[in-house]
């Protein structure tokens, strides 16, 4: 009997040590899982009827990203700006008819910071211009009490690869704040920002211009073709959040981000003047940048921190990487701007891997799908109980799949002995 069984133990022995090892590779911290969204074989192929995944497109083929067909119609200088779709310039003027736009005049650049005419106080609820620190109703300034909500504005740019590589190595995502015509120059840096890494996308204008300073069409102009691009590169997705270059908004700029293409407005609570990193006098240095960090990071929680932080230099990538062990060590809750609060990233997809409602910019009644419950998914039952879409941390549902296997290590043990006793 004794030697039965020692027998069958051996027989089963391979199994069990295959499946254990294979459970230990799926929950070990240090190795990466990433499936591509994009099968080997065409769409055509009999393998997508067997085993489709659920969509993370609109379902519509977009040319590829960076490809000719991809870059043809969007603007290459100032005049072609204005051509725009007569969809944005129809929803510009329902909107002004409506008296949903303000009928403020726009500024000057008469000194450091755009100036109104006289007769127009900046901090009056009907201008309240960002510039000067007037919060509109409905703009985010601040995060929930004990979140860091990450950022980073003027990408995809040079300097940018080696923040994405450091944020892939920490598994962190975060929110970046593109300008228009650096995806089309950068696209490579775009894609990997977005593809690799799986962060959320949002919009800070085609020329990164002072917004107050425009007419309507040019601000419509300014965040529609930014939409564009990020629509036509992400499977049509339609970005949720903006934030204005230099902080500089208004309520007239602020309703036409909101009325025509549904933007929410993002500022910040906190100001590392990284950007001046790479300029001839720059007004700040990494080591007052990291004076900063240490005071912000372990001060009060509530409200919790926006950092201003940008990509736009070797230097302004570096003061972020310095500073990264004391946000983890100071027990914040660290998450993208754009699913702060366990939100949508988009206004018809929750981030990078959900499905995607189809929607053209400027449809601003779109709503993400649903995200769809498998009752083998427990990392899906976890993002629902949490109102995050897809939660970084997947313990759970390893520990369901050790446990699983562990089950299947002791069948192939009790069929062994089965096989033995036959004999």
């Amino acid at each position: 009997m004794l030697s039965h069984i020692a027998s069958a133990l051996l027989l089963a022995a391979p199994f069990a040590q295959a499946i254990v090892f294979d459970v230990v590779g799926q929950g070990a911290p240090h190795v990466g899982h990433h499936i591509s969204s994009k099968w080997y074989h065409d769409e055509s192929h009999p393998v997508h009827v067997l085993f489709r995944r659920e969509s993370s497109n609109d379902g519509i083929t977009y040319s590829p990203v960076g490809s000719p067909d991809w870059a043809q119609g969007f603007p290459t200088d100032p005049v072609s700006m204005l051509n725009m779709p007569q969809a944005w310039l129809d929803a510009l003027h329902a909107a002004i008819a409506a008296g949903k736009i303000p009928d403020i005049p726009v500024t000057t650049m008469g000194g450091p910071s755009p100036t109104y005419p006289d007769g127009y106080d900046p901090m009056s609820p009907n201008v309240c211009s960002s510039s000067a620190q007037c919060r509109i109703p409905g703009d985010i300034w601040d995060g929930p009490p004990g979140t860091l909500s990450l950022s980073f504005d003027d990408g995809p740019l040079p300097p940018s690869p080696t923040l994405y590589q450091f944020l892939k190595e920490k598994q962190q995502r975060v929110t970046h704040f593109f300008i228009g015509s650096n995806i089309l120059q950068y696209h490579d840096y775009f894609q990997t920002a977005w593809l690799d890494n799986e962060d959320d996308i949002a919009v800070h204008t085609w020329t990164h211009p002072y917004m107050t300073t425009k007419t309507n069409e040019e601000v419509l102009a300014e965040l529609g073709w930014t939409m564009q691009i990020i629509h036509n590169s992400t499977g049509g997705r339609v970005p949720k959040y903006w934030r204005p270059p230099y902080g500089d908004s208004d309520t007239r700029v602020r309703a036409i981000a909101k009325e025509v293409f549904g933007l929410t407005t993002v500022v910040w609570n906190q100001d590392t003047n990284d950007w001046s990193l790479s300029d001839p006098v720059p007004l700040t240095s990494l080591d007052q940048i990291a004076t900063q960090m240490q005071t912000w990071l372990t001060g009060p929680k509530n409200p919790g921190l926006i950092i201003l932080e940008h990509e736009l230099s070797n230097q302004s990538v570096q003061a972020f990487i310095n500073a990264w062990d004391l946000m983890v060590s100071n027990g914040w809750n660290m998450t993208s701007v754009a699913q702060m609060g366990g939100v949508n990233a988009y206004q018809n997809s929750w981030n990078a891997s959900s499905p995607v409602a189809p929607a053209r910019i400027g449809e601003v009644s779109v709503r993400p799908p649903p995200l769809v419950t498998s009752p083998t998914s427990s990392s899906t039952r976890i993002a629902q109980s949490t109102g995050h879409p897809n939660p970084p941390d997947h313990k759970n549902s390893a520990t369901h799949r050790s446990a699983a296997s562990m089950m299947l290590v002791l069948t192939v043990i009790l069929m062994a002995v089965a096989i033995l006793f036959v004999r």
